[in-house]
């Protein structure tokens, strides 16, 4: 025979799987090291990002640089470009820190209402294994 809070149930369940997977995926990490994943992926992209537009300036100034090259203060430059990546590195680090926590505590959120209808889909099975 059927069920229809069994078959409600289970409905609930698939729908919220479909539409939240990476809710789910997130449960997998404590907040902490999901928040480091995310900083580390940071640091790396910012990392990436940041030699490619130096790359790429530097490739637009050659022409200067080859020109100039006796005469530069590479050291100013230096100090220069390190301070700017240092900012950035720390203004992304913060934003994804910050934007990372507020979406692992409403996955969190989300997710008690997944786990109280597992726990009721459970408890529909042990009542059922005790009918049988």
């Amino acid at each position: 025979m059927l069920n229809n809070e069994k078959i409600n149930v289970m409905s609930r369940l698939a729908l919220y799987e479909q539409k939240n997977k990476e809710d789910i995926s997130m449960s997998k990490y404590y907040k902490t090291d999901y928040i480091r994943l995310q900083v580390l992926k940071t640091v790396v992209s910012v990392t990436l990002g940041y030699f490619l537009i130096l790359l790429m300036i530097g490739i637009y100034k050659a022409e200067y640089i080859i020109s100039k090259a006796v005469t530069l203060d590479y050291v100013g430059i230096g100090k220069i470009i390190l301070t700017i990546y240092i900012l950035l590195l720390f203004a992304y680090t913060i934003i994804t820190i910050l934007v990372c926590s507020y979406k692992y505590d409403k996955s969190r959120r989300n997710l008690a209402g997944y786990y109280k209808f597992l726990k009721r889909l459970d408890r529909i099975y042990q009542e059922g294994q005790i009918d049988e």
